[in-house]
Parts: structure tokens; C-alpha cells; sequence
């Protein structure tokens, strides 16, 4: 091709392309490296900015997968969801383990550049309120910061009147022939979910049933394992801001460790959780 080296010489790649490096042009690495601009010269505010922004990333890519398995238990395709579900639970590993590039934080390198943020907090983060959105954890309260943000607080208004992923599971259950009230089926799904008697007893019927090829087994096992690392990064989140700022305020307004706690303390799947005691 004209401008391009002829091919690979001697088992090398090729060096010379007419314009941009496909590389960059694809994953658009350029891009991302110019999105780090600290606000201070503390050198410990890049690995926080960098790592918030890396988390951001996983928060999407975590979003993305929950939607294609609700795809799929729509289509009544659960042997599909598996798929999606095992790389959800994969990509939480990433984003539990991107905790311990801050594992160097002390309070006092935090307060080096914390009052520089002003009210900026991850409480903030369209995104995680997404994740959390798709995982039951609905709050109308919590995307009220956006409102000044038309497009972002309409996707998220959307998202609070949609249904979570169990919901999603909830509706299979009743297409299955398990007693599942209309009312679960039907219900508003901005409100918060209340745990059912019946949605419990569903997963009591589905896990006796210990047959290898029993999908709905299966799938309320990878839904555990999906849950149970969020609940990881839940934990970690708390134990970060303990470590780094104690029992202070949040720089979002908020109560900070207090409030966190009461947050992570909600749970994600409840009946999925609760029918392990009746088995």
C-alpha cells in the first residue's frame, strides 16, 4: 500500500503507516492520556485522579454487560445471560483490585490535595449511579445532582423507571410458572423494591432442584458470585474512606463514612440471599 512499509521484515511489525497508528486510532490511547490534568503539584493527586477515572471506565463496561443480560432474560435465553454474567463477575475483579493503587493513601497525603477538589465526590458519578440503578438500588434522591445536566439527568430518570436486573430475574420467574404476584411484575419500578415471600420460595424450589442441566440454578449461582464482588467493592469503598478520612464529612455534603456504611448495608438481590436460610 502507498506510504505504508512493504510488510513485516524479518519477523518485526510494520513502522510506518500514511496517518494515525491504527493502535491509537482504535483504542484512541492519545485521548485518554490527556484526560489526567491534577488541580494541585502533589505528585499522590495523579494515582487518585487516574484511578477515579479507571473505575469510571469499569463502572461503564459493568453497566454494559448488566444491560446484555437483562437482554437475554428478556429473550428468555438464560443459558445466554450466562455469558454476560461471567464477565460482569470477571470485570469486577478489575475493579476491586484498582483499590490497591491507593493503598498508599494517608490521610494527611489526601489532605495534601482533598480541599483543592472543593465538592467534588464520587458520590457524584452518573455512572455508578447507573450501576447501582441496574442493581436494584433505586433512589430518586440521588440523581437530583444532575438536574443542571439535561441529557445526563434524563438518562438517569429513564434508568430509575426501568427495571433493575432482578426485576428482570423476578418477571422469569413468573414466565417459568413459579407463583410470582402480578404486583412484582407490574410494580413501580422507580420504587424501592420490597423483598417477596414468594420470590424467596421460587429460589428455595430452584435450588432442591440440583440437576446439572437446571439453567435457573446456574443462574442464581452466577448472579451470587456477581453480587457477592460488588459487595467486595462496597466494603472496599468504606474501608478506603475510613483509611483515608476517618468519620469527616464527605466533600459532597454528605455525612462521608456513616453515610457510606448505610449505603453498602443495603442489599443487592435479597430473595437470592434469603432463601439460603429455607434451604
Amino acid at each position: 500500500m502507498k506510504g505504508m512499509a512493504s510488510g513485516v521484515r524479518n519477523g518485526g511489525p510494520k513502522v510506518e503507516f500514511d496517518q494515525q497508528v491504527p493502535y491509537d486510532q482504535y483504542v484512541r490511547a492519545t485521548t485518554l492520556h490527556s484526560l489526567q490534568r491534577p488541580v494541585t503539584s502533589d505528585p499522590g493527586e495523579m494515582s487518585f485522579l487516574m484511578i477515579s477515572q479507571v473505575m469510571e471506565l469499569y463502572f461503564g463496561l459493568i453497566r454494559f454487560e448488566l444491560q446484555q443480560i437483562q437482554d437475554r432474560l428478556r429473550a428468555d435465553d438464560v443459558w445466554g445471560a450466562l455469558a454476560p454474567i461471567r464477565r460482569a463477575s470477571l470485570h469486577l475483579d478489575g475493579l476491586n483490585a484498582a483499590w490497591r493503587g491507593l493503598g498508599w493513601m494517608t490521610p494527611v497525603d489526601f489532605q495534601r490535595f482533598r480541599e483543592q477538589l472543593g465538592e467534588a465526590s464520587g458520590f457524584q458519578s452518573a455512572m455508578y449511579r447507573h450501576l447501582e440503578m441496574l442493581l436494584g438500588l433505586k433512589s430518586a434522591t440521588l440523581i437530583r445532582p444532575f438536574k443542571r445536566q439535561r441529557d445526563v439527568y434524563q438518562a438517569l430518570t429513564d434508568g430509575l423507571a426501568a427495571p433493575s436486573l432482578w426485576d428482570d430475574v423476578v418477571a422469569l420467574l413468573g414466565r417459568r410458572g413459579y407463583a410470582i404476584p402480578q404486583e412484582l411484575v407490574d410494580r413501580d419500578f422507580a420504587a424501592e423494591y420490597e423483598p417477596s415471600a414468594e420470590v424467596e420460595a421460587a429460589w428455595v424450589k430452584i435450588y432442591h432442584d440440583d440437576r446439572p442441566d437446571n439453567e435457573l440454578r446456574l443462574l442464581g449461582e452466577a448472579l451470587t458470585d456477581l453480587v457477592e464482588k460488588y459487595g467486595h467493592w462496597r466494603d472496599q469503598h468504606v474501608t478506603a474512606v475510613r483509611r483515608t478520612m476517618g468519620a469527616k464529612a464527605g466533600s459532597g455534603g454528605s455525612s462521608g463514612l456513616a453515610w457510606l456504611q448505610n449505603r453498602a448495608a443495603q442489599p443487592v438481590f435479597p430473595e437470592l440471599w434469603s432463601a439460603r436460610t429455607e434451604m
